[in-house]
C-alpha cells in the first residue's frame, strides 16, 4: 500500500495547500481524487511520488516509512512509484526522441540490457509506432506524447502509479486507450493507482472509490507564525 498520513505540504510562500491529509492507495486498486483547482491535488501527487517533501506527516510504501525525498529517496522506494503529469510537454526533455523518453528511467538506473526489449514492448502496448519513436516532442501530438509518458512511467514496472490529470488534454479515444492500459496494469500486475482528475464522471466509471479534496484551512502547526514550513532536517 502507498499511503500518506497527516500530510501538510505546500510551497515556500503562503499557507499550505494540504493540511493533515490522509490517503491510502492499496495494491490492485484505483483510487480517484477529485476537487477544485488549487485544493492540493497536484501537490499530493508530488508528495506521494517522493518529488516533494511534506512539512509534516509521513509517506509509507508497503509499510516502510519514506525517509528521503527527491534524489535522497531510497532507490527501491523511488522506483516503486511512477508518475504521469498533466502536461506532457513540460514533463520531457525536448531534445529527446520518444524512444529516449520511454527509456529514460532504465537508462538512469543503468539497466541497459533491458532497454531495447522493454521500450519496444511498451511502445507496442501504448500504440507508439516505430516512426513515432524516432520523433521528438515537437513533432508529435499531445496524445502521442502522453502515450510515451505513460510508457516511461511504466518502464521500471512500478508497484504504484500516480496519474495527475493524465487525460485532461486528450480526446476521448486517447483517454480510453490510456485508461485501458492502466486498468490492465491494475488487473495483471496488481498496480495501485491514484487517478487525479477534474472529470468526476470519468473517476466514477474508472475508480474503485473516489476521494474529494477540499481546500486546506490555515495550518497553525505549533502556533508560531508560519514562514514556509520546517527545513528538511526538521521534518
Amino acid at each position: 500500500m502507498l499511503s500518506g498520513t497527516g500530510l501538510v505540504a505546500g510551497y515556500r510562500k503562503g499557507t499550505p495547500v494540504l493540511n493533515g491529509m490522509d490517503i491510502e492507495i492499496p495494491a490492485g486498486s484505483v483510487v480517484g481524487l477529485a476537487g477544485p483547482s488549487g485544493c492540493g491535488k497536484s501537490t499530493l501527487a508530488r508528495v506521494l511520488s517522493l518529488l516533494q517533501q511534506p512539512w509534516a506527516g509521513r509517506v509509507s510504501v508497503d509499510g516502510a516509512v519514506v525517509t528521503g525525498f527527491r534524489h535522497a529517496a531510497p532507490r527501491e522506494q523511488r522506483t516503486a512509484i511512477g508518475l504521469v503529469f498533466q502536461q506532457p510537454r513540460q514533463a520531457v526533455d525536448p531534445r529527446f526522441t520518444l524512444w529516449r523518453i520511454i527509456a529514460e528511467p532504465l537508462h538512469a538506473l543503468g539497466r541497459s540490457e533491458e532497454l531495447s526489449g522493454r521500450v519496444a514492448e511498451l511502445a507496442e502496448h501504448l500504440g507508439v509506432s516505430d516512426e513515432l519513436l524516432s520523433r521528438r516532442p515537437h513533432e508529435v501530438s499531445d496524445g502521442q506524447l502522453q502515450r510515451a509518458c505513460l510508457a516511461r512511467a511504466l518502464a521500471v514496472r512500478p508497484r504504484y502509479l500516480v496519474c495527475d490529470e493524465m487525460t485532461a488534454m486528450l480526446d476521448a479515444s486517447t483517454t480510453a486507450a490510456l485508461v485501458r492500459v492502466v486498468d490492465e496494469q491494475v488487473r495483471d500486475a496488481g498496480t495501485g493507482v491514484l487517478a487525479i482528475s477534474h472529470d468526476e464522471r470519468l473517476l466514477e466509471r474508472w475508480a474503485h472509490r473516489v476521494v474529494r479534496l477540499c481546500p486546506a484551512p490555515v495550518w497553525e502547526g505549533d502556533r508560531r507564525p508560519f514562514r514556509g514550513g520546517p527545513t528538511p532536517d526538521e521534518v
